[in-house]
């Protein structure tokens, strides 16, 4: 748990674009977070796959996320919900970066398989 509270000291909020926005089936696993706002990253591009949507650290024209602050106990159910293995990050279905928007720096969930198979979503909102 000590990575969990490094972690959140380094950066305690999240950027958020797919399941797990407002409105969206996995919202709840965010328990009341505070939302900072919206904003639009050019960092990454965002993949359909199929039930959810993966982001890959790649230049796109943007993509809708919304911002949350949190903290470690919060991280910690993300990490579990993203399959994000903090000993093995390559390995997991996610890895997680700090990525900057305009509320500030914020982890970014980021899908580790490969993308070939899926579908590239121009519009930047899943």
């Amino acid at each position: 748990m000590n990575y969990l509270y490094q972690a959140i000291q380094r950066c305690p909020r999240v950027a958020v674009y797919g399941t797990l926005k407002h409105g969206h089936r996995n919202h709840h696993w965010l328990g009341g977070a505070d939302m900072l706002g919206q904003d639009c990253l050019t960092a990454i591009t965002l993949y359909d796959l199929g039930p959810y949507p993966g982001a890959k650290l790649m230049p796109s024209t943007g993509v809708l996320v919304e911002v949350y602050a949190i903290d470690a106990e919060r991280l910690a159910r993300l990490d579990e919900l993203e399959d994000y293995l903090h000993h093995s990050p390559t390995e997991g279905m996610y890895d997680r970066a700090v990525l900057a928007t305009s509320h500030g720096d914020a982890w970014c969930y980021l899908y580790n398989p490969a993308v070939e198979e899926a579908s590239l979503i121009r519009r930047g909102e899943w």
